[in-house]
């Protein structure tokens, strides 16, 4: 880049030029380029191989709830219990993923309908921290199921994780048995609790509230999975099959019970809610 583009690109009052990294994005699935205009309209689906990119929470909402939802507060926990540092202070890392994202954590409820069913729909964010669970997941989980009580409708849970937050230690590890207390009384009280696995779903969400719904359904291509398929090999000595661990072959094999595109999320979802007992929403 010149020192002119340098200059003009910095001034705030001057619009910037399209580029081709701006106008163009190059398809994760089939590698080939598409443009962004099309690919955001498409909802981050390749219109060619049908992959399907990683979205934010904001725009998962936005895809599945009615207009007129609200979003329940971010729960206040105590941050940084165990004063954790790595290469950087964990409070740095929390900044840092706050400025780049609308969240203060990586799990946002709504209340109000999918498609005329009463839910309250959880959605975890990949893009903050890779979806890590620590307390502020766990809590606002436990905070959509409490409101689910108490509307007396389903709950949906978007999965997106890299596994538990490793900068606050047991203390994420223990928002598995919190959550998986949480789905029991959903059940006790007869109330859907459905799960959409997305890409990826990992680690210790995958060992608790992620695999307990009532009914399982993934998008295409999703990775889903405990333990990394590298060290499974290394564990069992053995090569694992083509397409392990993604959405389809876990469909085969019954982890999953519908794999859907997320085209059809909507409409699957609200037909769920009112076979499972869904109350149609008021008039």
């Amino acid at each position: 880049m010149s020192w002119f583009n340098r200059v003009r690109n910095s001034l705030p009052f001057i619009a910037k030029r399209s580029t081709d990294e701006t106008l163009w994005i190059k398809c994760k699935g089939c590698g080939e380029m598409i443009f962004a205009s099309d690919y955001a309209e498409n909802l981050y689906v390749c219109p060619r191989c049908e992959h399907h990119g990683r979205i934010g929470a904001d725009l998962r909402i936005s895809m599945l709830m009615d207009e007129g939802f609200t979003l329940l507060p971010q729960p206040e926990v105590k941050e940084d219990p165990l004063k954790f540092r790595d290469t950087k202070r964990y409070t740095d890392r929390l900044k840092q993923a706050r400025a780049a994202n609308p969240h203060r954590d990586a799990f946002t409820v709504a209340s109000g309908a999918i498609d005329g069913q009463p839910a309250v729909l959880g959605v975890q964010d990949f893009h903050f921290m890779g979806g890590s669970m620590g307390m502020a997941v766990g809590q606002a989980f436990c905070n959509g199921a409490e409101e689910a009580l108490k509307r007396r409708c389903g709950y949906v849970v978007a999965t997106a994780a890299g596994g538990a937050r490793m900068q606050e230690g047991i203390l994420s590890l223990m928002q598995m048995p919190k959550a998986t207390v949480m789905v029991r009384k959903l059940r006790a009280a007869g109330l859907p609790y459905i799960v959409l696995l997305t890409d990826p779903t990992t680690g210790g969400v995958t060992a608790s509230y992620a695999m307990l719904g009532d009914v399982q359904i993934a998008e295409p291509g999703a990775l889903i999975g405990f333990a990394g398929q590298r060290v499974i090999q290394e564990t069992i000595r053995e090569q694992l099959p083509e397409g392990f661990q993604r959405a389809e072959y876990l469909h085969e094999h019954g982890m999953v019970d519908r794999v859907v595109n997320r085209h059809d999320l909507k409409a699957e979802l609200a037909m769920m809610l009112r076979y499972m007992g869904g109350k149609a929403a008021a008039a």
